[in-house]
């Protein structure tokens, strides 16, 4: 590779991470099914009982 191909890949590739930095995450990070039912039942189990004294 020449000397300005080199230097405008280095270049590029920071570009494209900072760019990657600044956006905003493009989806969530992923729950399983049976700790989706967890934590539901956490959330129902917390709501059913009183608070306590």
């Amino acid at each position: 590779m020449n000397r300005r191909k080199k230097i405008k890949q280095l270049l590029q590739a920071h570009a494209k991470k900072a760019s990657a930095k600044l956006a905003p995450p493009s989806k969530s990070k992923y729950i399983s099914k049976a700790d989706r039912l967890k934590l539901a039942a956490e959330a129902s189990q917390d709501a059913d009982t009183p608070p306590e004294r």
